[in-house]
């Protein structure tokens, strides 16, 4: 007598239309993307094995929500039957829903599982769980959505039809920027002025900036717009900064200012019940829908108003430029109103939308970030009304989207898929994101968690997996967002031996030696994998002698003198800051090339954490010298020495503090 499960295949294979193509559907959980913070993935539910079970972490931000899949392009099939290994866990109450999206965005439930079975097949319907066939065959699907409640998960799902795999997605093409890009710093206005004199450059602090080569200057949103409606920018509502004065000397000095406007105003949290208020809530009145865009009306205003005044467009309308020119204590300066100034070229919505650490009230998924991204970014397409939007006061300048703090690219997937349903395509047939620049933060450590979990140290870049998550998001970019530019916005290392993202004593070296090295190298990645520009965190220590993350990371000491890492930094953008990566010639020692014009450079280190050192033979047949450049902390010069190339052949020791080798056609000046 034939089994269950076989009786249960042939019952299936007769209820199959005979014109239709048997199959099973094959689905990678690979591509499944989930809109909730979670520490695994879904490929458990598709892998063939029926009693692995999916586990995606415990203590999730949202317990009820979405995981997409969405077909590659020219991917097509037609569901006919569906089928749930039913493992362990009876959720009645709580079931797992399958959905089919199809090409006008409609939502269509194919299938529920409530594990009302014991390790046994059950079909679509629970009250039917030994028909696997659908009662109609779903076709035109664009998107598979599964509904989760927390870990309730069968062992596995299996979906039959008529199925045409779709085109791969090619690999990303690498293109490079200066190296100079990936010398960026995280800071405050009062980094660069005084409290006492907050409408004057501090001469000696700025000079200290000269060790990087962009600004990601913090905004507490409260600095623009303390009162609603009241829009201050020099001086700023809180504090009497003056960013006009700040932002031109940034100019000057050729800096590149990002400006991150983060936090809510006092107004906003005022809206809040008392025992949620907080400052990093997410940027809306309480109550309002996380999902509609213009719950972020507020945001989008204030966006508009800063675009105004420090973008170029000076040809804006004057009449839709506010700002509140009463002065807020006798002598003070008032604010005047100006447009097109040309001083900011690249602007951030939030940092960090993703903060799962402060709970559901500090936490917007990939595609509620993309409706808050929206309303910052054009007043969702100019359905906001005048003054809202950043691209509706300065259709040029970069609008960045939150830097994360989680790496796991699903974020991003949401909120390009988002865009997809709300935005739609452009005319060119790409789609109509609601940002320029892709961004994300990641601090190296001995887990590969970045800001998560359990590290006890931060790691070398090459021997972190720092590598693996630029090229996720690069190939993120490729496939989905037309290769727009992808930047880090937040890394580094603490020093305190507390941190459990320090830098660590390593040979003969201090924890700050090995802090600039590991800086220094972190770049020189960066440059190497494509990314277009880089900021570390940040300017000065919060406390140097707390162990907590980010507290003793700062790169300039309190005397305003360079830490040895702004030193490295200082001394690599002077002298080669306008080279851009070519090639890798080798991988141990890395030693990497890069031109300017007819100029080429080496970079030459060891990629290792432990005092590792190696004899590298570099190969110059045309070259008659070279001069070798060594960072040297303390000083605003690198040490250089001039070695005669034999049989065109240069060999030098390579150690874990990169070195720089010029070849020259001279010979060696004796």
């Amino acid at each position: 007598m034939p089994s269950y499960p076989m009786l249960l295949i042939a019952v299936f294979l007769l209820l199959i239309s005979q014109n239709s193509i048997c199959q099973k559907i094959p689905i990678s959980g690979m591509r499944c993307y989930q809109q909730n913070y979670t520490s695994a993935g879904l490929t458990e539910l598709f892998d063939g094995n029926k009693d692995s079970k999916a586990f995606t972490g415990w203590s999730k931000i949202i317990s009820n929500y979405d995981a997409y899949y969405s077909l590659l392009p020219n991917e097509n099939m037609t569901i006919d039957s569906v089928r749930f290994y039913d493992k362990e866990g009876v959720f009645t109450n709580t079931p797992l829903k399958l959905y089919a999206i199809n090409s006008n965005w409609e939502r269509k439930l194919i299938a529920t599982f409530k594990g009302e079975t014991y390790n046994a097949w059950v079909g679509p319907y629970p009250t039917r769980p030994n028909v696997i066939a659908l009662d109609t065959p779903i076709a035109d699907v664009k998107y598979l959505v599964l509904t989760i409640f927390n870990n309730d998960f069968p062992g596995e799902i299996e979906l039959y039809g008529c199925y045409t795999a779709g085109t791969q997605p090619t690999n990303t093409s690498k293109t490079y920027a200066p190296l100079k890009n990936m010398f960026g710093v995280n800071g405050f206005e009062w980094d660069i002025v005084d409290a006492v004199s907050p409408g004057k450059v501090n001469a000696k602090k700025f000079d200290a900036l000269k060790a990087f080569n962009g600004f990601r200057h913090y905004i507490d949103w409260e600095k623009l717009e303390e009162v609603e409606g009241r829009y201050m920018f020099s001086p700023v509502a809180r504090g009497g900064w003056h960013y006009d004065t700040i932002y031109k000397r940034f100019k000057e000095e050729g800096t590149d200012v990002l400006a991150c406007i983060k936090t809510l105003p006092p107004w906003m949290i005022a809206t809040w019940p008392s025992n949620q208020q907080s400052w990093d809530n997410n940027p809306v009145r309480y109550g309002k829908n996380y999902s509609d865009p213009l719950s972020y009306i507020e945001m989008a205003k204030v966006a508009f108003q800063y675009a105004a005044r420090y973008g170029n467009n000076p040809d804006l309308d004057t009449a839709l430029v506010s700002v509140y020119s009463v002065p807020k204590w006798p002598a003070d300066p008032v604010n005047v109103r100006k447009t097109g100034m040309n001083l900011v070229k690249y602007i951030e919505c939030d940092n960090e939308r993703d903060k799962w650490w402060k709970g559901r009230n500090g936490y917007l998924t990939g595609r509620e970030y993309a409706a808050n991204l929206s309303a910052f970014y054009d007043g969702h397409k100019n359905t906001m009304g005048p003054g809202a939007g950043v691209k509706n006061a300065d259709s040029n300048l970069q609008v960045v989207m939150t830097g994360t703090a989680s790496v796991n690219t699903d974020y991003i997937k949401g909120m390009i898929d988002w865009c997809k349903e709300f935005r739609g395509y452009k005319s060119d047939g790409t789609i109509d994101l609601c940002w320029d620049i892709i961004n994300f933060n990641f601090y190296c450590n001995d887990q590969g968690t970045s800001q998560s979990g359990s590290s006890t140290r931060g790691a070398a870049p090459e021997v972190s997996n720092i590598t693996q998550v630029v090229q996720n998001f690069l190939q993120v970019s490729h496939q989905y967002a037309n290769d727009i530019p992808v930047w880090i916005t937040e890394s580094g290392y603490d020093v305190n031996q507390g941190s459990p993202l320090k830098a660590i004593p390593i040979g003969n070296k201090t924890a700050l030696q090995t802090q600039a090295d590991w800086i220094l190298r972190s770049s020189l990645v960066y440059s190497r994998e494509g990314l277009k520009k880089a900021f570390f965190y940040q300017v000065y220590d919060a406390n140097a002698n707390a162990g907590y993350k980010f507290s003793s990371s700062g790169l300039i000491n309190k005397d305003t003198t360079r830490k040895p890492a702004a030193d490295f930094l200082f001394q690599t953008n002077k002298l080669f800051g306008d080279y851009t990566f070519s090639q890798t010639i080798n991988n141990s020692p890395i030693a990497d090339m890069y031109t300017r014009q007819n100029d080429t450079m080496y970079a030459v280190w060891m990629p290792t954490e432990n005092d590792s050192t190696a004899n590298y033979t570099l190969s110059l047949p045309n070259a008659q010298s070279v001069m070798i450049y060594t960072p040297v902390a303390g000083q605003s010069e690198m040490s250089v020495q001039q070695l005669p190339v034999l049989n065109g052949e240069i060999t030098i020791m390579a150690t874990e503090t990169p070195i720089f080798i010029v070849p020259s056609l001279q010979m060696l000046n004796l």
